[in-house]
C-alpha cells in the first residue's frame, strides 16, 4: 500500500494550447473492486492527445479531463478481493485518458507485466504505439519479402511499426521530413521525402510493380495517392486523421468522406483492399475477448522490446511538471519517436 496522500495530475481545461495545461493536486484515489492503484512511472505523449486539446479526439470526454492514452508503472494497492501478489509488480496499460498523473486507478484485467530490467520510458514507446503497429501488420496478412510503404515512418507508431516490418521480412519504405532519414535507415528503412512533389514517381522508382501495404496517419488528399500506390491485391491501412487538423471541417464529417471513399474503393474489382484501423474495435460488444487480445499484444511487443528486436525511440523525456513545455515540443515533430513523460 502506498504512504502518499495525494497526486498530482494534469488537466485539459478546455480547447487551449499547451501552456493552458493545468497541475492540479487531489487526495490519493482508492481502487474500488477490479482495479488497481498504479504508480505512474512513464506515460507518453501521442497525436492522440494533441487532437483531444483541440477537440479533435473522436469520443473524447467532456472537458475538463485528464489526458494521457497509456502508461507504465508499479502496482501500489488493489481493491477488495484483489490479487495481492500484484503490489510491487511493474506493470503497463492503455487506459486513453488519465494516464498523466503519478498515480492512476486502472481496471486489473488491462494490465501488463513488464519484464525486470526494461527502463519504464523504453517501454511506453511501444505500448499503444506497438500494439497499434503490430495489429495492423497481423491484419494485413503479409509474407517476408513483400514491400510496404509507411507514411510517418519517424513517429510514435512509425517507428515501431518499421522495426515491425523489418523483423517480419518486409522490404520497408518509409516517409519523413529529410532530417529524419540517417535514423530511419539505421533502423533499415529505405526514406523518401514526404514533402517531394515527386514522391509518387519516387515510389515507383524503388518498388516499380507497386507497393504490397500502404500505412497511411494522415488521411488527407495524399489518401488517393497512397492506394495508387498499390499492387494487385495491395492493401490500404489508414489509422488516423492528421489531415483534419487546422482545416476547421468537422473531424466528424471528415471521417464520414474518408469511409465512403474506403467502401466505394473496397468495391472495385481490382483486388485492392482497403481500412481504417480502429484501436477500439470491439472494446463495447466484446469486452473480455477485446481486453484479451490486447493484454496478448502488449506482452509480445514488450518481449520483442526484451529481446532487442525493437530499438526504443524516445524522442525526449519530461518531468511531469514541465508537460506544457513537452507537448508543445511533441507537436513540433522534430525529433522521432515518442515523447515521455516521467512523473
Amino acid at each position: 500500500m502506498t504512504t502518499d496522500t495525494t497526486i498530482t495530475e494534469v488537466v485539459l481545461p478546455g480547447v487551449v494550447e499547451p501552456d493552458g495545461l493545468q497541475l492540479h493536486r487531489r487526495a490519493m484515489p482508492v481502487p474500488g473492486r477490479g482495479q488497481a492503484l498504479v504508480q505512474v512511472e512513464a506515460t507518453g505523449i501521442s497525436f492522440a492527445e494533441q487532437q483531444m486539446r483541440r477537440a479533435l479526439y473522436p469520443g473524447q470526454p467532456k472537458f475538463p479531463f485528464v489526458p494521457g492514452y497509456d502508461l507504465v508503472g508499479t502496482v501500489r494497492a488493489v481493491g477488495p478481493g484483489g490479487d495481492d501478489s500484484l503490489i510491487g509488480t511493474r506493470v503497463a496499460a492503455v487506459t486513453k485518458t488519465g494516464a498523466w498523473a503519478t498515480h492512476a486507478l486502472v481496471d486489473v484485467d488491462v494490465l501488463t507485466p513488464v519484464a525486470v530490467g526494461l527502463d519504464p520510458a523504453e517501454a511506453e514507446t511501444v505500448v499503444v504505439n506497438g500494439v497499434t503497429a503490430w495489429q495492423m501488420l497481423r491484419g494485413a496478412d503479409l509474407r517476408a519479402g513483400q514491400t510496404i510503404l509507411v507514411h510517418g515512418a519517424n513517429g510514435g507508431v512509425g517507428t515501431v511499426l518499421v522495426q515491425l516490418g523489418r523483423h517480419l521480412g518486409l522490404r520497408v519504405i518509409g516517409t519523413a521530413a529529410a532530417r529524419h532519414h540517417a535514423g530511419l535507415r539505421d533502423l533499415g528503412v529505405e526514406p523518401l521525402d514526404y514533402r517531394d512533389p515527386d514522391l509518387a514517381a519516387r515510389v515507383r522508382e524503388l518498388s516499380p510493380g507497386g507497393v504490397d501495404a500502404v500505412f497511411d496517419p494522415v488521411a488527407g488528399p495524399g489518401v488517393r495517392t497512397s492506394y495508387g500506390l498499390l499492387a494487385p491485391g495491395g492493401k490500404l491501412v489508414v489509422y488516423g486523421n492528421a489531415a483534419a487538423v487546422g482545416t476547421g471541417q468537422s473531424v466528424l464529417w471528415v471521417f464520414v468522406k474518408l469511409l465512403a471513399r474506403l467502401f466505394t474503393w473496397n468495391a472495385l474489382p481490382n483486388g485492392h483492399r482497403v481500412g481504417f484501423y480502429n484501436f477500439w474495435a470491439g472494446s463495447l460488444t466484446r469486452r473480455a475477448t477485446f481486453r484479451r487480445r490486447l493484454r496478448g499484444d502488449l506482452g509480445h511487443v514488450l518481449d520483442l522490446l526484451r529481446q532487442g528486436v525493437i530499438v526504443p525511440q524516445v524522442a525526449a523525456r519530461y518531468p511531469l511538471g514541465e508537460v506544457a513545455t513537452a507537448l508543445a515540443f511533441a507537436e513540433t515533430r522534430s525529433r522521432a519517436g515518442k515523447v515521455v513523460l516521467e512523473p
